[in-house]
């Protein structure tokens, strides 16, 4: 992602749809432990916190499907996401760019990371949310959706339209946060290596993305951890998820779920920037003239 060269949108929209897709098919048994963790837990059956015990408990009671219950809403929500996010990024950052340098201070890193988070959230990030936890919520409970499609056929029917948007203010607040510190983090790093002629690979770009995943997760828990009960399977207002945290865990609720979030976003922002700088190199051969540079 250097910022010499201006990216197509294209580019930016198509390398980051397919990196969506593939750090969300690849990463999703952890983000469904996540998930499971910060629902509420059902009666004399308190959830491991250890992310692994998680996924091995839900393996033997319910079988491999069960662990990728929702996996496609998020698949799919993540193509556009990330097709959104890295494209409203590219965009917006060209106009915090310093005109000289042509780079940005750490500060419009973040607030470029900002303003793509809440169009994403805007755009696809929060229907998708919604449909993935009340999928993951229900297969625990009363199993009442067959599907995907069926889920959000349900959802729309009981709630109207503005189901699909329960948990809209954590949502965004948490991908406001997330996506700032982690394009931001990622950018950050890269202009710091560009500055003292670091080469780059793909060991690097992942250990930026693992880097600006732990970033991510640490400062963003508490609003991951809002929406989540925001967008159960009967859904709830940020008020009554925030209460429930309270009376829950008190003030350390907030941050439940951070180990098995940090086990995903470890190798899911690895595998996200890996997978943009690979997409990227490919796609730009097909839009950019042969005599213009290509991203590096």
């Amino acid at each position: 992602m250097s910022h010499d060269v201006r990216t197509p949108p294209i580019v930016s929209l198509g390398a980051g749809g397919i990196a969506g897709a593939i750090e969300a098919a690849s990463t999703y048994p952890f983000e469904f432990a996540k998930t499971r963790v910060q629902l509420r837990e059902q009666k004399g059956q308190p959830t491991p916190k250890n992310p692994f015990r998680v996924v091995a408990q839900v393996y033997t009671n319910e079988g491999l499907r069960a662990l990728y219950k929702g996996c496609s809403t998020l698949v799919i929500g993540s193509v556009g996401k990330d097709g959104i996010r890295f494209l409203s990024f590219d965009t917006i950052k060209n106009y915090f760019k310093d005109p000289e340098t042509g780079t940005l201070t750490p500060l419009r890193n973040l607030g470029a990371g900002m303003m793509s988070g809440v169009v994403a959230s805007i755009t696809c990030v929060t229907p998708t949310e919604r449909i993935k936890t009340a999928l993951i919520d229900d297969a625990r409970n009363e199993r009442r959706y067959r599907s995907m499609i069926h889920c959000i056929r349900t959802v729309v029917k009981e709630h109207g339209v503005i189901g699909l948007y329960h948990g809209f203010a954590g949502t965004t607040l948490k991908q406001a946060g997330a996506t700032a510190f982690r394009m931001g983090t990622y950018n950050i790093l890269k202009d710091y290596e560009r500055k003292h002629d670091i080469p780059q690979s793909t060991l690097t770009n992942f250990a930026n993305g693992s880097v600006a995943g732990i970033v991510t997760t640490l400062t963003t828990q508490p609003f991951d951890t809002i929406k989540t009960r925001c967008q159960s399977s009967r859904g709830a207002t940020t008020v009554e998820a925030f209460r429930s945290v309270i009376a829950d865990y008190g003030v350390r609720g907030f941050w439940k779920g951070t180990t098995m979030r940090l086990g995903r976003t470890v190798f899911s922002g690895g595998i996200l920037f890996t997978s943009y700088e690979w997409a990227a190199a490919l796609l730009n051969p097909l839009v950019v003239p042969k005599e213009e540079p290509l991203r590096g």
